[in-house]
């Protein structure tokens, strides 16, 4: 079962809609929603998580143990998303060996050049068929 690791933080909204519409269209996938603050963890889980942890060593130990991770691109920046992630947060990210599936999303001094303002609608979407696609079994994701 493909292990998937949802990370949001502030008050979960991307989160919450990234894990619904994952347990709506990828049927299978088991999802454990880590929030930076105890509001958006409550967000994800409710939207339907099977697991969910709040906090910086949540996102080091879920880093270890998922094979997708999804967020804002603010994930992997330290001190990103009014300073919720924490520099060994953005590292625990970015030396994953899981496949990171990032959201562009514009916002607390962190812009994506060339990212299209899309509503988050179509981003969720995007993020998700980003998914389907790691989830077939002829994918090779880097060097996994």
């Amino acid at each position: 079962m493909l292990k998937v690791m949802v990370i949001d933080g502030q008050g979960g909204g991307l989160g919450r809609q990234l894990v619904a519409a994952i347990k709506a269209q990828c049927p299978g996938v088991w999802v454990l929603a880590v929030g930076t603050n105890s509001a958006a963890t409550t967000a994800m889980l409710r939207a339907g998580a099977d697991q969910a942890a709040t906090g910086e060593n949540a996102i080091l130990v879920g880093c270890r143990k998922a094979d997708v991770i999804l967020g804002p691109v603010g994930i992997v920046i330290a001190d990103a998303m009014l300073g919720e992630i924490t520099p060994k947060a953005a590292a625990a990210v970015g030396q994953s060996s899981a496949a990171r599936i990032l959201v562009p999303v514009n916002q607390c001094d962190n812009i994506v050049a060339g990212a299209q303002e899309l509503p988050m609608s179509r981003l969720i979407q995007s993020a998700v068929d980003a998914l389907q696609t790691v989830c077939k079994p002829d994918h090779t994701a880097g060097s996994r």
